[in-house]
């Protein structure tokens, strides 16, 4: 049985929808269920229902973006930082093994040597080195508090996107503005984060940190140019003059800005399709019915 927390949220959607797909028997409690904050709580919810695994997809992201953590750091710090330490002692007290969704965020740019980022480099957009966001200074912390977790998987999602047109998946997102920031990042498509995160699990890979993000990276420019090309949207978005014109106008929080590499996952078995093909082919399957593409008020 796998206990899956956050299970209502984006992520913790797509993990549901996974698991029923292909016949995993799971259970994903609610807050009225289980308070996740109480870690024996929590460990007695894990012995009462034969858990063999737990999946934390929960945490706080804000909305409609990180700015809102700024405004509420009490439930950022919470969310991102104190409960991942909660889940790590109430699974080791069940003697279960777990998996963390984490964030890419906890970097910027690219490696002094131009490569992107490993799971063996130290983050450096965190509360340690310099003025990063609230809400990536939070993961980044999560990450420590986990650092000596037994029998534990911490995985990177970076920019979530996939087929369907919701507020909180990065090419939807793109389209509901008119004026953009043009940087390079590392994506994760969705459902294929999802399908490698639960394959650790099956394939037993060993415990530890993973950038679960599609091969290569990308630009801003280069997937408005993709989505015009597909058909789905066309428009021609402003440009921000730079990232200091970004933050003074439009902004609250500093944005991570990275490449991260996934050559550990990849060589560990798990299928990750490049990124601009995985791109091309959410906006082939694209399923407009969810919400419009309304511009966003800034």
């Amino acid at each position: 049985m796998i206990i899956l927390l956050g299970g209502k949220g984006y992520i913790g959607s797509a993990y549901r929808r996974y698991l029923q797909s292909h016949d995993l028997a799971f259970a994903a409690p609610g807050r009225k269920e289980i308070d996740s904050i109480n870690a024996v709580q929590l460990a007695h919810f894990l012995h009462q229902n034969r858990a063999d695994f737990l999946i934390n997809a929960a945490g706080y992201t804000g909305k409609p973006n990180v700015d809102a953590c700024e405004d509420n750091k009490a439930d950022c710090l919470l969310g991102n930082t104190v409960l991942p330490g909660v889940v790590a002692r109430a699974c080791a007290e069940a003697g279960i093994p777990w998996g963390h969704v984490s964030s890419g965020c906890l970097y910027s740019g690219r490696r002094a040597d131009g490569a992107g980022f490993t799971e063996d480099d130290a983050p450096n957009f965190s509360f340690r080195q310099n003025n990063c966001s609230f809400y990536s200074g939070c993961k980044a912390l999560g990450e420590e508090v986990l650092a000596s977790a037994p029998q534990c998987y911490i995985w990177r999602l970076r920019i979530p996107f996939d087929e369907n047109d919701n507020v909180r998946n990065y090419l939807a997102k793109l389209m509901r503005y008119e004026r953009l920031l043009e940087v390079e990042n590392s994506l994760s498509h969705l459902g294929e984060f999802v399908s490698a995160t639960v394959q650790c699990m099956q394939k037993k890979l060993p415990y530890g940190t993973y950038n679960v993000t599609n091969p290569g990276s990308v630009t801003t420019r280069e997937v408005v140019e993709i989505i015009r090309a597909s058909g789905v949207r066309q428009w021609e978005p402003q440009f921000f003059a730079s990232e200091d014109d970004f933050m003074q106008t439009a902004a609250k929080a500093p944005r991570s800005s990275c490449v991260l590499d996934s050559a550990k996952i990849i060589e560990a078995g798990i299928k990750l399709t490049p990124v601009r093909e995985a791109i091309g082919r959410a906006l082939q399957n694209w399923r407009p019915e969810v919400a419009s593409t309304a511009p966003l008020e800034k």
